[in-house]
Formats: structure tokens, sequence, C-alpha cells
């Protein structure tokens, strides 16, 4: 469907649930969220009734979204790291290593994207494949071609989904003639072609914003990192990259680029490291290589289904954590082998675990379900710039977010049609928190309803049409 704006101030009333702290999630049980025209979050309450917040903020005309049952409005999701031209891979990743997987699935799937059309398909459908399991913001990967690359921009506008989007730089010998930036000049030039135009088109970055992407240190020679590192400073844009995702990698960007001290050292005398760079994966950094990242203000993106699906490895997000870095989720698709943050959410948590059953970390090596919604939340909008914005449920804050029906198990517990609400089982006798549990642990795109950016509703499935008002909340 279609982003439109939204009709009236709306107040939204039942369950709501998000972190209040890394460890700390709130459940409120009779909850009442106001957002105005503008998808502010007006007011807040965790006690009143309907017609008591009605009378207490004078909003008689406001129309009302009511939850009942096993539903609960949660944040929206943020990916901090995925790759939208590779959503036709997805799955797609065999017996493969990184750097081989890209020669073999990567490169030629993006290098269609000079045919518009193929691109128009592939980017409407990935935008609303991710928009239908409550991703509201997602830092885009695109591809060398400008035209392309403002097409994401102009569709995520369009949808209503927040984005960081981004032009790929890459100009070095490791990608293959066929799929490469000619020159530098040529590399910073479309960067900053494709960086006026998502300008132009939403000149506050209200919706959709530009990124400058250098794909990775391997695929740009020292040159062009400088020069793209130059381009963030003069443009005020944040960055995206990769880091230490692949030993392999590492070894080859020890080879590429010998005078540096480290893989980190690379972008860091290059100009790349700012408090507006996102750095994913970061696996196997040393201990010298995070505190540079710490001490420039740098954020991380954890993509656990990616490191998983690529053999990469195992990052230590727990002891990172505690060093102070920011860090949010990412689905890495189509390293990643699915477009949905809670999928990620879960592999963070069984990653964190495989670290406790094999480091000698243990225990302090695991990340609880609250840390990891988080990351997908409030860590997410930190990493993306958005933490005044998005995240949580405040007053002030923008109203994104994500209605959760989980459904109920009906009397005799045979009749099919239930399972048409996702594969949670509730039987009625589960706490909230334990409502909580099951959906993080066997949810999934069926139990998202309906999706808001900024008050406006832009995912819906049929079972919404429960919990409208007199048909007045849809767009």
């Amino acid at each position: 469907m279609a982003a439109s704006a939204p009709i009236s101030r709306t107040i939204y009333t039942g369950t709501f649930v998000h972190s209040i702290s890394l460890t700390e999630l709130e459940i409120c049980e009779n909850g009442a969220i106001g957002v105005d025209r503008n998808g502010i979050i007006i007011f807040v309450e965790r006690e009143l009734d309907l017609e008591a917040v009605q009378e207490k903020h004078s909003w008689q005309d406001a129309t009302p979204v009511y939850l009942r049952g096993n539903a609960f409005f949660f944040p929206g999701f943020i990916d901090t790291h995925t790759h939208a031209p590779q959503h036709p891979n997805t799955g797609l990743f065999g017996k493969t290593t990184l750097l081989d997987w890209l020669q073999t699935y990567t490169f030629p799937m993006e290098s269609s994207f000079s045919d518009l059309k193929r691109a128009e398909t592939i980017y409407r459908n990935f935008v609303s494949r991710t928009l239908s399991h409550g991703t509201t913001t997602a830092a885009y990967y695109a591809t060398i071609h400008v035209p392309a690359t403002n097409l994401l921009a102009d569709i995520c506008l369009a949808r209503g989904q927040r984005a960081l989007v981004g032009r790929v730089c890459m100009n070095s010998d490791i990608s293959p003639e066929y799929y490469r930036d000619m020159s530098v000049s040529q590399s910073v030039a479309d960067s900053k072609a494709s960086t006026d135009y998502i300008r132009s088109i939403d000149p506050k970055g209200s919706i959709v914003r530009p990124v400058i992407t250098p794909r990775f240190a391997p695929s740009c020679t020292a040159e062009c990192l400088s020069e793209i590192g130059k381009l963030a400073k003069e443009e005020d844009a944040f960055i995206q990259t990769h880091i230490s995702e692949n030993k392999g990698e590492i070894a080859l960007v020890k080879e590429l680029f010998p005078d540096s001290k480290s893989y980190t050292d690379v972008y860091d005398t290059h100009g790349i490291l700012t408090p507006k760079t996102i750095l994913a994966h970061a696996i196997h950094l040393s201990n010298e290589e995070r505190k540079t990242i710490l001490a420039r203000g740098s954020s991380l993106s954890h993509c656990p289904c990616s490191n998983t699906a690529i053999t990469s490895g195992c990052a230590p997000i727990r002891e990172l954590l505690d060093e102070g870095h920011t860090i949010g989720l990412g689905t890495d698709v189509s390293g990643g082998f699915h477009p949905s943050i809670l999928e990620n959410v879960r592999h963070a948590i069984w990653t964190s675990r495989h670290l406790a059953l094999q480091s000698d970390l243990g225990d302090k090596a695991k990340l609880s379900t609250e840390e990891a919604l988080y990351l997908a939340t409030r860590g997410g909008a930190a990493v993306v710039g958005l933490s005044d914005k998005v995240g949580g449920f405040e007053v002030g804050k923008e109203f994104d977010a994500q209605l959760i029906d989980l459904g109920s198990v009906e009397a005799g517990g045979s009749n099919d049609t239930q399972f048409d609400a996702g594969p949670v089982d509730m039987f009625g006798w589960e706490s909230w928190p334990e409502k909580v549990e099951k959906w993080v642990y066997a949810g999934d795109d069926r139990n998202t309803t309906a999706v808001w950016v900024r008050g406006r509703l832009v995912h819906r499935t049929s079972r919404f049409q429960e919990y409208q008002a007199n048909g007045t909340a849809t767009p």
C-alpha cells in the first residue's frame, strides 16, 4: 500500500512495549499515546481510560485506535545495514565465504541495476517487504548507478519509510571491470550527484537522507577513500562501510594497505571514521581498533544472520557494549538470509550464547532478550542519528510503531484458521512478559498487523480492520 498523511489526531490505546534502557523493557497494559497530525507524540498516559484521556487533553475529536487481546504497540525496527539491490539473492550464499560470494552472487546482480525497470521492480518489492516486517528505518546500500540510487530514494520517500540511501563507491581492481567506478573523480562526482538529488527531494531529511558509501577498503584505492572522506565532511553526511567482517578480508586489507597499522587505521587515516560513520560487522577487531573507533565516535552494525551464513564469525557484542560502543542491528541482505530485524534479534541472542559456550567469556558474552530488543530500536536509532526522534514512546518523539497481534488459541485448539495470525500460540494464561518473549523467539511478519512512520500508516494487513474505529483509521 502507498503511504498517506494521517487524517486526524489519533489516540492509540491498549498495551505498548518499548525499551527504556539497555536492560529494561516497559510493558504498559493500559496505555494511551496521543499523536498529532504531524506524527509527533503529544502525550503518553499509563492509567487513564479513553474518555478520561480525551477529556484531560481536550482531544474529543481524535481518532481512537483500540487494541485488545494479545495485541500491543512496539517501536518500529531500525535496520542499520542492508543491501537493497541484493534482495533477489536472499538465501543464496551456497558454500562461499565473503570474497567468493561477492564475485559469484553480488557483483553480477548489482551490475544489472543499469536497467531502471529491473531496479524499480526489486526496490519496490524490497521496501514493501521490509515494511511488512516492521522496519520503519533502513540504512540502504544501493549500487554504483546514480539513476537507480535516486530511484530507491524516491521509492522510500513515496512509501514513507525512513532511509539512508547510499550510492556505492568502488574503484579498485578488486571489483570486476564490468562493475566499478572508472576513476576517483567519477566516484566522487556520482556520489555528490546522488547526495544532491536526495537532498532536493527531502530538503529537511525528514524521511530520506544521503549516506556516503565506500563499499569497503579493498574495493577503494587509498586516493578514493581520502576523496570520499573529504566529500562526506564537506556535505556533513553520514558514511557507511564494512569493517573486519572476515579473516580473509582482513588479510587482503593488510596486503593492499601495507603502511596501515590495521583495518581500522586504514579508515582512520583516510578520514572515514567520524561520529556519523556506521561500520558493519566489526567481528575481529583488536583492542586497539576498538579504542580508535570509540574515540572517533563511530557506530557499529551487528549482522548476526549474515555473519553466520557466510561463516564470517561471531561478533563479541556484549564486550563491545560494555566498552561503550553504539550498536544497532542489521539484516545485511543478502549475506543475511532474511529481511527481518526480529530474526536478527533472535540470532544476536543465539550468537552471544555460542560465544558463551566457546570462549573464555562464558556467561559474560550473553545478550538478554531485553538487550537485543534495545539494539533493534533505540540502539539502531542512535546509530543512524535519530535517537532524539524515534526508538521509543516518549512525548516529543515521532510515532514510528508497529502493531503486533499474537492472536489466540481457540477452545479445543483444533481450528486451522488460527494459524493465519502467525506461528505464536497464545493459550490465555501467559503474562505480558511471556507474551513478548514468545513473539521474540517465534514471531514473524504475520504478527505485524500495521506499521506507522511519523504517524502515517505505511503498511497494514486485513487483520488491522479489527482495530479501526468506525473505519476512520484507514488512510
